[in-house]
């Protein structure tokens, strides 16, 4: 009997055993059954195309401007160009004809897209007059802007800084390294990758246009012109600026028709007619501390026509060490110019720099090629090169220049003061 029990305690406990099994297995089985592969996330949905905003003209007048001449539209303008700029898509600051009475006002970026407005100008701007409304230097400014494009009306006077005596009697800029309320027409600063076309600026406070801290810039086209006695108008002035290309501008001012300030990189000057004025310069460079360098300037195909001096580099005494380097000035005419080719490094407009000390700005690299016409002065070619730091590698080639001979029978000869090492002179004749 006890076998009988425990053969069916066995076949009980082997019951039990397939029972849970099967019990299991169903559990499992029904366990797999309700489970569910992981979906993969859902995509978001693609976004809609960006609209095609159609190209918006934006109306200077449609904002209140009035185009007498004698009401300030600044405020008007100011708010034409905020709609301009946040404008999402291509759009074009626009100035009808007219006459539009404008105080300094400063046009900023960056705009939509990191792109500026196209600025069309077709009337005229007249600056105000008084000298008390400029709280800074500067009457029409474009900062922070990438992709600018401004072209005006060559047929009409489109920027006029309205200067005249009260302006140009500051004889003391002339005399001292003090100036104030110097007031630039038209300033572009920190510009990038755009173009200034047909335009026509006169009658200029001081600069009539300059670029500061700007790079891939091209201005072409252009008609400056101030009275031949207005000191401080220079026509174009280029300073801490890289890649700026200046072309077929007509410029006839009171002082230099172009000139090319500390920090610039890779200017291009050509098919200039200038004068009257001081001629084409590099310079004044020295006047500061920790001045940047100048390298690379090409100034070609030129007329210089009754202007104080012709090509020139100059520094003045006594500055902060620096380089002037890599200069070419080529296929240029000279009419009855006063100092057709200087280097002038003891340069002092301010008649304080006697006990200074000589220029550390370093000259090299200079080239003057193909420099015909004639002048007025008894000198033809002067360099006055710094006794501290010499002049270095300077190259005239095919040089013909005819001195004037007024009552007088000196003749034009060639001027050499501190010190240069490698000088080179060919075929040439003045």
């Amino acid at each position: 009997m006890p076998y009988e029990v425990n053969k069916a305690l066995k076949l009980c406990s082997h019951c039990t055993t397939e029972l849970t099994n099967a019990v299991q297995g169903k559990c499992s089985s029904a366990h797999k059954s309700k489970t569910r592969p992981v979906p993969a996330p859902r995509q978001p949905p693609p976004l809609p195309p960006e609209q095609n905003y159609p190209k918006a003209i934006f109306h200077v007048t449609e904002y209140g401007a009035v185009a007498d001449g004698e009401t300030d539209s600044t405020s008007a303008f100011l708010k034409a160009w905020e709609a301009a700029c946040d404008y999402t898509g291509s759009s074009t600051f626009f100035i009808p004809e007219g006459k539009f009475l404008l105080g300094p006002i400063t046009f900023s970026g960056p705009c939509y897209k990191n792109q500026s407005p196209d600025v069309q100008i077709r009337g005229t701007l007249l600056a105000v007059p008084d000298l008390s409304a400029y709280p800074a230097d500067d009457w029409i400014v474009f900062d922070n802007l990438q992709g600018f494009n401004l072209i005006g009306d060559p047929d009409e006077p489109t920027l006029d800084g309205q200067g005249g005596l009260d302006a140009w009697k500051q004889e003391s800029c002339v005399q001292s390294a003090n100036c104030n309320r110097l007031i630039t027409s038209l300033k572009l600063y920190r510009v990038s990758n755009g173009t200034i076309s047909d335009i026509t600026v006169r009658n200029s406070k001081a600069f009539h246009v300059s670029f500061n801290n700007c790079d891939q810039m091209e201005m072409f086209n252009v008609n400056i012109k101030a009275p031949g006695d207005s000191p401080n108008t220079d026509g174009i002035h280029v300073h801490e600026s890289s890649n700026i290309n200046i072309v077929a501008a007509a410029i006839g001012v009171g002082d230099d028709c172009v000139s090319i300030g500390p920090g610039s990189f890779n200017i291009s000057v050509s098919d200039i007619r200038c004068g009257p004025g001081h001629g084409i310069s590099v310079g004044s460079l020295g006047k500061y501390k920790n001045e940047a360098d100048v390298v690379g300037v090409l100034v070609r195909n030129c007329t210089m026509s009754n202007t104080q001096n012709g090509v020139r580099v100059k520094t003045l005494p006594g500055s902060s060490a620096s380089t002037a380097s890599n200069f070419t000035f080529e296929d240029i005419v000279m009419i009855n110019v006063s100092n057709p080719i200087i280097i002038d490094q003891e340069y002092c407009p301010s008649g304080s720099c006697q006990d200074s000390g000589p220029s550390r700005v370093k000259i090299s690299n200079m080239n003057f090629k193909n420099i015909r016409g004639t002048y007025n002065t008894p000198t033809g070619v002067s360099l006055f090169c710094s006794s501290g730091v010499p002049c270095e590698n300077i190259h005239l080639a095919d040089i013909n220049m005819q001195f004037i001979k007024r009552e007088t029978r000196d003749q034009g000869h060639f001027s050499v003061m501190g010190v240069v090492h490698g000088l080179e002179i060919l075929t040439s004749s003045f």
